[in-house]
Order: C-alpha cells, then structure tokens, then sequence
C-alpha cells in the first residue's frame, strides 16, 4: 500500500461544468492521463458528447473539453490504496483537492458531476463541510460510474444517463 498523488484539474477559463472523480486508477496513474483504462467508457462517452473520443491524442481529447465548458478533476489529492478500486481507498489520511479554491476561481461554473457514488461520498466528507454559499448553490449529480468495475449498466445506459452535460451546454449564455 503506498500513498499515492492524483493530477492537476483540467479546465478552460470559463467552464460550465466540473466531473469529479474519486482518484485515478492505477493504469492512469501509471499513464498519468485521467481514465487511461482501455475498458474505462469515459473517453468513449466523451466522444459521443463531445468529440473528445479515445481515438484521439489525450491532449486533444482535453482540447475539446475544455472547449465545451467541461473541466476535470478529482476529489482527492492524495490518499493510501491498495490496488485500482474506489472501495480500496483509505479514507483516513486521505488529501483533499482545493475544490473551494477552484469554485472561487471559477465563476462561471454552474454544476458538478460525480463520476460515480464514491467521488459523491469523498465529496460530501470531505469538500461540502467547508463550503460557502456561493458553492453550495452549485448544482450536483451523481452520474454512473465510467468504471469497468461497475458494469451493472451498459456502455449505451452509461452514455445516456451522460447526456445531462449536454443540456447544461445549451444553456450557457
């Protein structure tokens, strides 16, 4: 078990809506490139949404979303864990990113979307205690995890139930 550190937040100046995850993976990790495991359906949903498929160079792929108001980040910065599962994560001793820093940072930002229960339930722990006003009247949903280990939804169900980021871009002014 060794503690390990996630990435930076992905995000263009203005974004519109912020996916949080619990923390990577150990192939993302290893590729130090969010949801970098190959059954992972986030970039394939992303692709169907945005453009932002696998098929794509990473970069790229973080091009388009940041083009689209979608930022990237996760709830953790640091934590202990043993393997690649969110149920393997140590909550205790766990490092929380500054997510109150990047609300303030980011005004334009209207919503957050959990990839998964767990990002929701480190969220709540750890972020919504020491949130202000402001960003406790950001919108919040907890959205099916991309993860291959959650597979009671298909791919198809996943991406439907995904499309939620779709309506909040047509609402940007």
């Amino acid at each position: 078990m060794t503690d390990q550190k996630g990435f930076p937040f992905v995000s263009g100046v203005e974004p519109l809506s912020l996916i949080l995850g619990s923390f990577p993976g150990k192939k993302s990790l290893q590729e130090g490139q969010y949801y970098a495991h190959p059954r992972n359906a986030f970039w394939p949903i992303m692709g169907g949404l945005f453009g932002a498929g696998p098929e794509l160079r990473y970069e790229d792929r973080l091009e388009r979303l940041r083009f689209a108001g979608v930022a990237l980040w996760d709830v953790l910065l640091s934590c202990e864990r043993t393997g690649s599962m969110d149920g393997a994560i140590l909550a205790d001793g766990a490092v929380p990113n500054d997510l109150q820093g990047f609300f303030r940072d980011h005004p334009t930002l209207l919503a957050i979307f959990f990839n998964g229960r767990k990002a929701a339930e480190l969220f709540g722990r750890f972020i919504h205690p020491g949130l202000d006003r402001a960003s406790l009247s950001l919108s919040r949903r907890t959205l099916p995890s991309t993860s291959p280990a959650y597979a009671s939804k298909s791919l198809n169900q996943k991406a439907k139930d995904w499309r939620v980021l779709l309506e909040l871009r047509s609402s940007r002014p």
